[in-house]
């Protein structure tokens, strides 16, 4: 099976900076030969104050790709954490669809999962890990892969709390703990803007690139490399996944239109409302 991410391509018809990237982005996707399109989340600019991006922004995505695709939701698109609320998950369910998703294919079992529950102590996160721990003991003979928008560490499994960037340590412990115990194969993710291929003891983890702008002035210690594009994954006996680096992609740089796209922010990082 052969899969495209995709991830982070902040789609906005009121803040356009970054749109002109979908067409050739789905230019590519079309002539891959993929099977199926995962997008890890970030579809719009910020769905999380202003739903109507994430119903502009679905609809562009579906439009220009034809092909099976798959959606988790970003940051961007329902907050983070103390950002999260019911009523930015309902908004996504309303104008996208789940927040998390089982697709089984081709003797592999994927499984898309809200990240921004991951450490938000919301009744929903319980939920969710339960149906996860339920999706994985009935996996049977399929291997499994997990999409979802944010790492779960940045350098190392061990690491103390890195705040918006990957998932919190307590709750990245027990996620990798049931990874470890069912054999996942593959946790691939976005939200950093930054490209990278590592391992935590059997898993492949894949922060795929960014399709819609890079970021040069990062505060925090952010690794990858700066590449705008996409990953592919070719699933068989074995996780084969590649780092890409679309042709034709606008280099478009945060950094040149913050204070208009993410005003009172020195990041991507967002503050609560």
């Amino acid at each position: 099976m052969k899969i495209i991410q995709i991830t982070d391509t902040h789609f906005s018809p009121e803040m356009p900076y970054f749109n002109g990237n979908l067409a050739p982005l789905a230019a590519w996707i079309a002539a891959s030969g993929a099977d199926i399109v995962i997008h890890t989340g970030d579809i719009s600019v910020d769905g999380a104050l202003r739903p109507k991006e994430l119903t502009d922004a679905i609809t562009a995505l579906r439009a220009s790709i034809d092909l099976p695709l798959l959606v988790v939701p970003g940051n961007h698109d329902i907050g983070h954490l103390a950002d999260v609320t019911p009523a930015r998950i309902a908004a996504w369910h309303t104008a996208v669809g789940p927040d998390r998703w089982v697709h089984d294919q081709d003797g592999w079992r994927l499984i898309g999962l809200n990240a921004l529950l991951i450490g938000s102590n919301l009744p929903e996160e319980a939920a969710q890990i339960a149906w996860l721990t339920e999706r994985l003991e009935q996996s049977g003979e399929l291997r499994t892969a997990i999409f979802a928008h944010c790492p779960l560490f940045m350098h190392d499994a061990n690491e103390g709390d890195t705040g918006y960037w990957a998932a919190p340590p307590a709750a990245r412990q027990s996620l990798l703990a049931l990874c470890e115990k069912h054999g996942v194969a593959l946790y691939a993710s976005g939200h950093t803007h930054r490209a990278q291929l590592q391992h935590h003891q059997s898993m492949a983890l894949v922060w795929a690139p960014p399709a819609g702008f890079l970021v040069r002035d990062y505060v925090d210690d952010v690794p990858g490399a700066n590449i705008l594009g996409a990953a592919l994954h070719i699933l068989g006996d074995d996780v084969q996944s590649t780092l890409i680096a679309v042709p034709g992609l606008r280099p478009n740089w945060l950094d040149d239109v913050m204070d208009t796209v993410y005003p009172g922010t020195d990041t991507v990082r967002r503050p609560a409302p």
